[in-house]
């Protein structure tokens, strides 16, 4: 079966920088990711379309658009647009063709996307989108976001959780495979980042590709001693990454970053003093043969 993929861009966002590389110097970081006056970075919030057997699946949402301007402002979201529903138009979709969404973990920069445009007025409550679609995460994920710790507690967005579990919709992942998805997809589970984080490894005549999330963001984190701030147990991350870059390596993989203002997707290498490294990099794709 053919099985084609697109990059499709959501809502960008600029971060602390400091935040986004946690104990590494600025001197070493801002050669990657240059701040702006405010220690700012540029950040993508990018999600991948598979078109597969006629099925449009959907590998996260973005962050949207559903904050107030105050917010926006806050988290560094750029535009007022919900970018995301402008990137499926691009590719001939609208949010009521997608068939599942695929959710690494319930992060508002992740799922945000679920949800409906920022609208003014006293009255307005975010409408979840995506009417027809199954809406996969993992059950270690979904039980962080119904009860999050105090350090993460406002990355999680409490209307998101209500609308899943009502949409009936909602599928609770526990190993490695999907009877919605099938054999094709594989479930890696990570716990450094937030616990219960479900990275897809798609299977690929290129080589498999597996959704980096927020284990590895983009290029810069490929280095298995850089980590967020954001991580919940950052040695714990650092095992988990060098895991899997060292299976990706072994099988000509590919990994598909969320992140990374610059590259969607890139293989990942490993040179013989054992540093991990990245080439092929794509800065977008679309409609390609996976």
């Amino acid at each position: 079966m053919e099985r084609r993929i697109w990059s499709i861009e959501g809502n960008h966002q600029k971060l602390d920088g400091g935040a986004m590389f946690g104990n590494a110097p600025r001197a070493l970081w801002e050669r990657w990711a240059p701040p702006d006056e405010r220690n700012r970075i540029d950040l993508a919030c990018r999600c991948l379309l598979v078109r597969d057997g006629g099925r449009n699946i959907l590998f996260e949402t973005g962050i949207g658009a559903f904050f107030a301007p105050a917010f926006r402002d806050r988290y560094g979201i750029l535009e007022e647009n919900h970018v995301l529903l402008d990137s499926l138009a691009a590719a001939g979709l609208t949010h009521e063709d997608i068939d599942v969404v695929v959710l690494s973990h319930l992060h508002f920069d992740h799922a945000g996307g679920l949800l409906s445009a920022y609208e003014p007025g006293k009255t307005w409550k975010p409408q979840l989108l995506f009417p027809k679609a199954r809406f996969l995460v993992s059950r270690a994920a979904w039980e962080r976001a119904r009860n999050p710790h105090p350090r993460d507690r406002a990355s999680f967005i409490p209307e998101i959780n209500e609308l899943l579990e009502a949409s009936g919709r909602l599928e609770l992942v526990d190993g490695e495979t999907s009877p919605t998805l099938g054999p094709d997809y594989r479930f890696h589970f990570s716990n450094g980042h937030t616990p219960g984080l479900m990275l897809t490894e798609i299977a690929a005549s290129k080589g498999p590709i597996v959704f980096g999330s927020d284990l590895v963001p983009g290029r810069p984190w490929v280095h298995t001693s850089i980590t967020m701030g954001y991580d919940r147990f950052p040695e714990l991350l650092l095992d988990e990454k060098r895991a899997l870059l060292d299976g990706l390596v072994a099988r000509r993989g590919r990994l598909f970053f969320t992140h990374d203002a610059e590259c969607a997707l890139a293989y990942v290498t490993k040179d013989e003093s054992g540093r991990y490294g990245s080439t092929g990099g794509k800065p977008s794709v679309a409609a390609a043969v996976a």
